[in-house]
């Protein structure tokens, strides 16, 4: 199995859900990431999402893709990821990393030579936002064959098709979108969560975690209790923009680990 898989795995037989973090790569300084990575791991993440910075994120609102833009300005390219996640891999061997990202880079990289060092670098799963699910086989496959999981987006508006093509080709989990909008949107409908979360469940066996609006541990725990996980994203990033630079890491950990606390009640 992936580290993926043997996170839910054991989260499952812990009666627990699985945090996910969301940071952007290259952000705030080239040099912050690996360092946030553990800080995330220490404060009770289960997997960590790597934003790869793009020129134009269309799922992301504006604190996200303002720190993309720094990152961009800073320097990061996929090939400077790679190299966070190697050096990451020399301490931690466990918490399971995800790109996400757009198809821009990758496409420019190439697929073959994008999934390949993916693999090579310790990289566990890929989520292409603007990647479509029924134009994104030969991309799954090339993922399986290197030991790496596929993620999908699925969101309110997705049809019982689309549902269904998912549920086929997804492995590691799917990122359900609770909201008809972008990244850091405020306003989360518990209750259609749940509805969607339902029929989502008919189609998809993999874990299926929420991300969009989670910004407190309260909100997270209400979301837990619907789905396998949670996915935290715009929230750190101001976290991260709130805190004094010597304490970027502590203030990361500090917040991620009370939502963990909540997330566990």
């Amino acid at each position: 199995m992936s580290r993926i898989q043997n996170t839910f795995t054991r989260l499952k037989n812990e009666n627990r859900k699985a945090l996910i973090p969301f940071i952007t790569a290259g952000y705030p300084g080239l040099d912050d990431t690996v360092e946030l990575m553990h800080a995330l791991v220490r404060g009770g993440s289960d997997i960590i999402e790597l934003g790869v910075p793009f020129s134009d994120p269309m799922a992301d609102g504006p604190v996200i893709q303002r720190s993309s833009e720094i990152a961009l300005d800073n320097g990061i390219t996929l090939r400077t990821i790679f190299a966070y996640v190697e050096e990451f891999r020399k301490t931690d061997q466990e918490t399971p990393v995800v790109l996400m990202g757009y198809a821009n880079p990758v496409e420019r990289m190439g697929v073959e030579a994008f999934v390949s060092q993916s693999g090579q670098s310790g990289i566990d799963g890929v989520l292409i936002v603007d990647y479509p699910p029924e134009e994104s086989g030969h991309f799954a496959r090339l993922m399986k064959q290197h030991k790496m999981d596929t993620i999908f987006l699925l969101a309110p508006t997705s049809t019982e098709k689309r549902m269904k093509i998912i549920g086929e080709l997804a492995s590691g989990y799917v990122y359900y979108v609770s909201l008809r909008g972008v990244t850091g949107a405020a306003t989360l409908n518990i209750e259609e969560v749940a509805d969607v979360m339902s029929r989502v469940k008919q189609h998809v066996a993999v874990p299926v975690c929420v991300g969009f609006g989670i910004r407190d541990g309260e909100t997270a725990r209400a979301v837990g209790l619907i789905s396998d996980g949670v996915v935290i994203g715009s929230r750190l990033i101001q976290v991260i923009d709130s805190a004094e630079k010597n304490a970027i890491k502590s203030d990361l950990e500090a917040f991620v680990l009370g939502i963990r606390k909540r997330l566990d009640e």
